[in-house]
């Protein structure tokens, strides 16, 4: 460690960080664009739905299922228990840094077809339209709720006769 004495080294200590500057610059420089691009967003985009101008070449009534792949292509989805409606889902999905992504754009269009194969509708809904629909739901409903293992063998001792026990 190098104590100034006043009037004294004064130039020599300038010499010294000067010479330093340079060489941090680089650092610096490094550290401010690793701090810039780790707080910029990554965009991914998921999925595929038809643009208005691709869906106003469908015809209510006249286009089928073939006539539709060829306009717009094939669905991400097709009905549950029957092919009568087509879903096309899109997300747009934002990350910043090391915090989750988080959805910021969803578009669904759903074409629905009639008995015949024709076109019956087309309807586009945005995440402003969603909601959460349960598809499938696995639940045992059970009749020991609030009763714990001890309480059920505890509740079992005066429901057993000798001969359940003894054969």
């Amino acid at each position: 460690m190098q104590v100034l004495v006043a009037g004294r080294g004064r130039g020599r200590a300038r010499a010294v960080a000067q010479s330093v500057r340079p060489a941090l610059r680089p650092a610096v420089a490094a550290l401010v664009l690793l701090a810039a691009t780790a707080c910029t967003p990554i965009i991914r985009d998921h999925g595929y739905a038809p643009t208005e101008p691709e869906l106003a070449t469908l015809q209510i009534g006249a286009d089928t299922r073939e006539t539709t792949i060829e306009k717009v292509g094939r669905p991400s989805a097709e009905g549950l228990l029957s092919d009568t409606q087509w879903f096309f889902v899109q997300s747009r999905w934002e990350a910043v840094g090391p915090r989750a992504p988080v959805e910021i754009d969803r578009q669904v269009v759903v074409i629905s077809f009639s008995e015949s194969g024709t076109i019956q509708n087309v309807e586009r809904f945005g995440l402003e339209d969603g909601r959460v629909v349960t598809l499938s739901r696995r639940v045992t409903e059970s009749s020991i709720q609030g009763v714990t293992l001890i309480g059920q063998l505890l509740g079992n001792i005066g429901r057993l006769r000798a001969d359940q026990i003894v054969q």
